[in-house]
């Protein structure tokens, strides 16, 4: 899924080996989205706790994503996700603010963001390289 799959089982393995210390010190990071009518895995979702990466000159924040097989694509299960996780993070954990990123080319993202209840605050380069967009939802219970 995404711009860099996986190539190898090893790289799962590494991913997993990351989030596993995210579920232990913050209770959450991605989650597996499952279909309801098929059952079928169709990607991830969910929370993660951004300590390991700088994105717009901020690290140890909570970010909210999904990744679908494009199959996916275009029905609403990054939007449905999405905001199912938001209101986990504000509910459940009470945070305060949740982020989001995505690719500056990525227009049904930034459409999902925004249905989410995100707002866009600006363009940002990433590593001098890719032009990254930046959102940010604030608890409204806070």
């Amino acid at each position: 899924m995404g711009n860099k799959p996986v190539k190898d089982i090893s790289e799962s393995e590494r991913y997993i080996e990351d989030c596993l210390p995210k579920y232990i010190s913050h209770g959450i990071c991605r989650l597996a989205v499952i279909e309801k009518q098929s059952e079928a895995f169709i990607g991830w979702s969910g929370l993660r706790f951004i300590d390991d990466y700088t994105f717009n000159s901020k690290t140890n924040f909570y970010d909210v994503g999904y990744r679908l097989m494009p199959e996916y694509w275009g029905k609403g299960y990054a939007t449905e996700a999405g905001k199912a996780s938001v209101d986990f993070g504000f509910k459940a954990l009470n945070l305060k603010t949740i982020y989001g990123i995505t690719e500056l080319g990525n227009i049904a993202s930034h459409k999902a963001l925004l249905k989410i209840g995100l707002n866009y605050i600006e363009d940002f380069k990433y590593k001098n390289e890719e032009i990254l967009r930046w959102y940010r939802i604030k608890n409204p219970r806070l």
